[in-house]
């Protein structure tokens, strides 16, 4: 297991973020792996901040690695031929290739996304369709798994997505080490959304809808149907229920049980109350309700979402 080359490849334009929070997490699993970082020419490049970065190595004379990055960032606009070339030569012999961000549509350039489930940061998801559309873009998930390949959302996704890697190769105790280090959650599951409910739905224009959002959030567990949110409004169940959906941008129902599991996962990873108080606060009422709304939406129960934090 010790000293697995990981390759973070350098370009111009490359998110900082996207090269040192995989970096770190790698890093902070000691001599387990050998973190290389590598450019076209060995050049030092700049990044999308106007950080410079010195590389390792020359990406040509680089040895054979385990684990292939490719981060994201304004330089994956311009695709660096040089690391298209590489990875079309090199990639097949490295037991896993990870992109982070916007580091997909270097992936996908170089062909190894073709076929395959992947993810990137939400801004690029239509431009990664729709410029290789024989990859199948799934804009939900933090981060996605599909053989070899795996693909996160943006910027700390790819921190996630590294933890995962960790977690696999060493053992929950070595990622959860390394995440208490950095002071974050062990991992967010990879089918998470990259968006709570608040930050994914749009702004009501008017006041009254305003209001209602607000009103959703603070109280998760009170009543929450249609007919006592459009009294809050002072519209008809019918007026609200079609005014919610057109400014919001999606149905008040679906709206509700976002955040309900929204809150019922920050509950679960803030404090000790038992699931069955946890189901009630969330507005879930049992703890059967609760658990069938983890499996649908995240893949896990809520004992094995909180057991991951």
């Amino acid at each position: 297991m010790s000293g697995r080359t990981v390759l973070i490849l350098l370009f111009a334009g490359v998110q900082s973020l996207d090269v040192t929070g995989p970096l770190e997490v790698f890093a902070g699993a000691g001599p387990a792996y050998r973190v290389v970082t590598a450019s076209s020419g060995g050049a030092a490049v700049r990044t999308s901040s106007g950080l410079t970065l010195v590389p390792d190595a020359d990406l040509s004379v680089v040895p054979a690695p385990d684990t292939v990055i490719v981060p994201g960032g304004e330089g994956t606009r311009d695709t660096d031929p040089a690391i298209v070339r590489w990875l079309r030569a090199h990639a097949s012999g490295a037991r896993r290739v990870v992109s982070v961000c916007s580091g997909a549509l270097v992936l996908a350039e170089a062909g190894l996304l073709a076929g395959r489930r992947a993810t990137t940061h939400w801004r690029v998801c239509d431009t990664l369709a729709r410029r290789y559309p024989d990859v199948l873009v799934d804009p939900e998930p933090i981060f996605v798994r599909d053989g070899p390949i795996a693909t996160s959302a943006g910027v700390t996704a790819g921190i996630d997505l590294a933890l995962a890697l960790v977690e696999e190769d060493l053992g929950r105790d070595v990622a959860l080490a390394i995440a208490r280090h950095l002071v974050m959650f062990l991992r967010r599951p990879g089918n998470q959304t990259q968006f709570s409910a608040q930050l994914s739905a749009q702004v009501a224009s008017r006041s009254g809808l305003r209001e209602v959002q607000r009103w959703i959030a603070d109280n998760p567990h009170a009543d929450l149907r249609v007919p006592t949110l459009a009294r809050r409004a002072n519209l008809s169940p019918r007026q609200f229920a079609r005014a919610f959906t057109t400014e919001v941008g999606e149905p008040p129902g679906r709206y509700v049980d976002r955040v309900r599991l929204e809150t019922a996962r920050r509950l679960l990873e803030e404090g000790d109350d038992s699931v069955d108080r946890i189901a009630g606060r969330s507005g879930y009422g049992t703890s059967e309700a609760m658990r069938r709304a983890f499996v649908r939406a995240l893949g896990v129960p809520p004992s094995e979402y909180r057991r991951r934090f």
